[in-house]
């Protein structure tokens, strides 16, 4: 009447016993077996069996795990530098040896961080000591270098492997922020009047080109216009020398004395110069013997134009 519970029991405990020998591991992910306290084996992504003696003592990720990092750092010439980092680092691999290490390296994964901060820490200070503050902003990837070559053969001991660092931001204190923005605030300003001065060397140079070729437009044009002028001239003189010669042919054919073409050329200009002159008084000579001596005037300068002619 008893066996009934008693054999429940048992299948209940039977069953018990073989659901606990399956385990399932998760991708990217290796679980470590010990026996009795030491290491046994490890068990792979997937269905696994485990016999009641045991242990699943510790489940290790495969995947790359991100650490941010915040340090200080002093420069050769004693500026202080914020730094903030980001870590990636991973399981050097799958295998047994690995997988060991990085489980058996350290009592917890909080302590295995500690290590790596205070070793990348150690790192990028040392680098950092060497360097002045005026150029540690554009050394990252030298810092980066550094560090890791400094890493690799540490972290590799310990079972993992560090895939990369970026060194997110790097601060000074306020004071040399401060210096910093002045300094480049006189370069830009130093820039900026070299700019203007060269401009202005530029445009003055380009205006006085412009102004020599304008005058030499001018001068050009001027010289042209005269020697214009000049043949206009001559010729308009050339023109009235055989008008007048014609006209004195005329007179002289006709019987009168050819000097009394002057006497009208005098009397012509007279009227022109009452005509267009701008005064109201002219002062002439009329008396009886003036057309006399006007003409006499005209023949005195004959002479003097002949020679000057030659």
């Amino acid at each position: 009447m008893y066996s009934y519970p008693i054999l429940l029991i048992l299948l209940i405990v039977v069953i018990y016993v073989i659901a606990s020998m399956f385990r399932s591991i998760p991708q990217a992910t290796v679980a470590v077996v010990t026996l009795f306290g030491r290491y046994h084996r490890l068990m792979r992504e997937g269905l696994n069996i485990k016999m009641p003696w045991e242990k699943v003592a510790y489940r290790l990720s495969l995947q790359n795990r991100a650490l941010q990092l915040e340090f200080q750092a002093i420069t050769q010439d004693q500026a202080n530098v914020k730094f903030a980092t980001m870590v990636l680092y991973a399981v050097a691999g799958a295998d047994e040896e690995s997988v060991k290490k990085a489980v058996f390296s350290f009592a917890t994964t909080q302590e295995f961080q500690l290590a790596l901060q205070r070793t990348i820490d150690g790192s990028i200070r040392q680098f950092v000591a060497t360097t002045k503050q005026s150029d540690i902003l554009g050394m990252r990837a030298e810092i980066v270098d550094h560090t890791k070559k400094n890493l690799d053969e540490v972290v590799l001991a310990w079972g993992y492997v560090v895939r990369d660092i970026q060194i997110t931001d790097m601060t000074f204190d306020k004071e040399i922020i401060d210096s910093m923005a002045r300094v480049v605030s006189s370069k830009n300003l130093l820039a900026a009047a070299a700019n203007e001065g060269a401009a202005l060397l530029v445009k003055r140079t380009k205006d006085a080109e412009a102004e020599a070729a304008y005058k030499t437009i001018g001068a050009e044009a001027d010289k042209k216009a005269s020697a214009l002028r000049g043949e206009g001239l001559a010729l308009f003189r050339q023109n009235i020398a055989d008008g007048m010669k014609g006209a004195a042919a005329s007179l002289k054919n006709a019987g009168v004395d050819p000097e009394f073409l002057l006497f009208l050329e005098y009397t012509d200009a007279l009227k022109y110069v009452a005509d267009h002159a701008q005064g109201k008084v002219i002062f002439m000579d009329s008396g009886a013997g003036a057309s006399t001596r006007v003409v006499q005037g005209v023949l005195s300068m004959e002479p003097a134009f002949r020679e000057k002619g030659q």
